[in-house]
């Protein structure tokens, strides 16, 4: 017992003694890590300052001083009148990239080194001379046009740049332009329409800008929208057809026009599942009569899982159409019995550019909020439609949409 006793308190020490040796020498090393902060001394300059220009922005390179205390480089420059930057980059670095700028043209930048002490070398100034930045280059590309209900506005951002594309119309009140809808988007082929205008000659003003507050001129057109009207969703019947795919959970295909664009409240949507034997993920129904089809809304759940990626539109516009073997994918104006494929299309990517399975806030809320897609020109009109999802974006053999809205041009 005495000899066990002897070996625990010998044991004890040791772990103190080895304890009070680790806690001095973290102590020591936090000290010497500390930064020295009581410097009076005014920091060298940088020296050997290069600049490589950029659309809209320039990037910097410089030898830093060799001042013990140097913690960072600041760099102040004016984007725009009235607008200014001031950008800081650490001393393990010797760049700095500028950003922002209103215009192609020369602008002046102040780079200065600065200590723990907040102490501020001598100040150096270089010219920096951008290429034509970003939300310029959009603007030039940008195009106007009319559209069933209102105008396509198309649009080339190469650089994937987030952007913001402002639509103005004249406000009744004051008879002058206001905002009318703002498009925030960083895709690199911008196309969409807006809609809800009648078809009448309009003034629309269209503008750029980008996350800097940077505003390009106004483009400025009058145009006469197309005419068209929404389809009558209480005119819709289903017409099952032996192809059709086996309904899942309840999810008939009427659940897509019954005006609920969510699945809140014991709402539905039509949904699919495998059955007995696979068939195409389709539905097919009427629409009450003769309608030369010019765009459709389409709400879905999510991303991801059996959320439609890629799927056909097919039209018929004989009384009681018979069923045919109609696949997904085939080109526009294929003929198969009394159906005929329409168009083919995609669901966006999500605008977060996140990896296929990974999504956020705003991707949901797009999805959500429903997509607006044009039909092709020249399509003949049609009494039936017929929708045929060609995949998902989990390649699953089941499907779910919850709600779609029609417009068209009446026969």
């Amino acid at each position: 017992m005495n000899w066990n006793k002897r070996k625990y308190n010998i044991i004890t020490m040791l772990l103190i003694t080895l304890t009070a040796v680790t806690l001095s020498a973290c102590n020591k090393d936090d000290i010497y890590r500390q930064p020295d902060a009581s410097g009076k001394n005014k920091p060298g300059p940088v020296t050997n300052v290069k600049v490589t220009n950029y659309n809209g922005a320039a990037v910097v390179k410089y030898d830093l001083p060799t001042d013990q205390d140097l913690l960072y480089v600041v760099a102040n420059y004016n984007i725009r009148d009235g607008a200014s930057r001031e950008i800081k980059s650490s001393y393990f670095f010797d760049t700095l990239r500028l950003e922002g700028f209103h215009d192609s043209k020369e602008y002046t930048v102040t780079l200065k080194a600065v200590t723990r002490s907040n102490i501020a070398s001598d100040p150096v100034t270089v010219v920096v001379h951008p290429d034509t930045p970003y939300y310029a280059l959009i603007r030039k590309s940008l195009k106007i046009g009319s559209d069933y209900g209102g105008i396509n506005i198309q649009a080339t951002n190469i650089a994937k740049n987030a952007i913001a594309i402002n639509t103005l119309t004249i406000d009744p009140v004051t008879g002058n332009f206001a905002i009318a809808n703002e498009n925030y988007t960083n895709l690199a082929a911008i196309n969409y329409s807006l809609r809800g205008y009648r078809p009448e000659p309009t003034k629309f003003g269209v503008y750029i800008s980008d996350r800097y507050g940077n505003i390009s001129d106004t483009m400025v057109v009058t145009v006469t929208p197309g005419y068209e009207e929404v389809l009558n969703k209480r005119n819709f019947f289903p017409y099952l057809m032996p192809s059709d795919a086996v309904i899942g959970y309840g999810g008939v295909v009427q659940n897509m026009w019954d005006g609920n664009i969510t699945e809140d409240n014991s709402a539905n949507a039509w949904q699919t599942t495998i059955g007995t034997s696979q068939r195409l993920m389709q539905c097919s129904f009427g629409i009450g009569r003769s309608y030369t089809l010019t765009h459709f809304m389409m709400y879905f759940r999510d991303y991801g899982a059996n959320n439609p990626k890629n799927f056909t539109i097919y039209g018929a516009n004989v009384d009681n159409p018979a069923d045919a073997t109609t696949p997904g994918g085939v080109p526009q104006g294929t003929q198969s019995g009394d159906w005929i494929c329409l168009g083919n299309f995609r669901v966006p990517d999500p605008p977060s550019g996140l990896p296929q399975g990974q999504t956020n806030a705003a991707d949901r809320a797009y999805v959500n909020n429903g997509i607006d897609f044009s039909m092709p020109a020249g399509i003949p009109p049609v009494k039936y439609i017929r929708i045929v999802v060609k995949d998902t974006w989990f390649g699953l053999d089941y499907t779910i949409i919850r709600e779609v809205t029609f417009s068209g041009i009446p026969q």
